[in-house]
């Protein structure tokens, strides 16, 4: 079988990515990571994605280590809160990946809040970082604020940080209800 040039290249959304974050609470407030971009502002929970063949709670452990200095055995908690499926366009010259975002939740107590990061680096392809600041926000705040995945609205719902969540599949993330920034 001989390969056209339409079969070697990749598609819009013909892989699945996944990504781990999570809502690290300590009491009322819970970190997020803010981006503030020439154009916009914007704000992610802590993670990141899992590398091919890597365990999903060593990936979380990895990428909470990384952004916040957080030992996740300092944490309590660890349920899976929130899976967001994400077939958006963004901006660039790669086809965009089809992302599952799987949202944990973890609780901290003051003292380890205390020892946590205050910036996190994200490193960008040419090797320089782009600064993320960790802020503590009230969860009960989140659903005005900008932030990708948009779980605002599902978190500021929530009757307290430690309420069951009896769905967690939130709408999937499309080019008819999100736009990239």
């Amino acid at each position: 079988m001989t390969s056209t040039p339409e079969a070697t290249t990749s598609a819009p959304f013909s892989t699945i990515g996944i990504r781990t974050g999570a809502l690290v609470f300590c009491g009322d407030d819970v970190a997020l990571i803010r981006r503030d971009r020439a154009d916009s502002t914007h704000y992610v929970p802590p993670g990141g994605n899992v590398e091919h063949g890597e365990d999903l709670a060593v990936a979380l452990a990895r990428e909470l280590a990384e952004e916040l200095d957080l030992d996740i055995d300092q944490a309590e908690g660890g349920d899976l809160m929130w899976v967001v499926d994400q077939r958006v366009t963004r901006p660039g010259p790669t086809p965009p990946p089809r992302k599952l975002h799987l949202i944990y939740r973890l609780h901290i107590t003051p003292e380890v809040r205390a020892t946590l990061a205050e910036v996190e680096l994200d490193e960008l392809p040419d090797g320089s970082h782009e600064v993320g600041v960790i802020e503590w926000i009230d969860y009960r705040t989140a659903a005005g604020l900008p932030i990708f995945p948009p779980v605002g609205p599902a978190l500021a719902a929530l009757p307290d940080p430690r309420a069951a969540v009896t769905d967690a599949a939130l709408e999937a993330v499309t080019d008819d209800n999100y736009t990239w920034v």
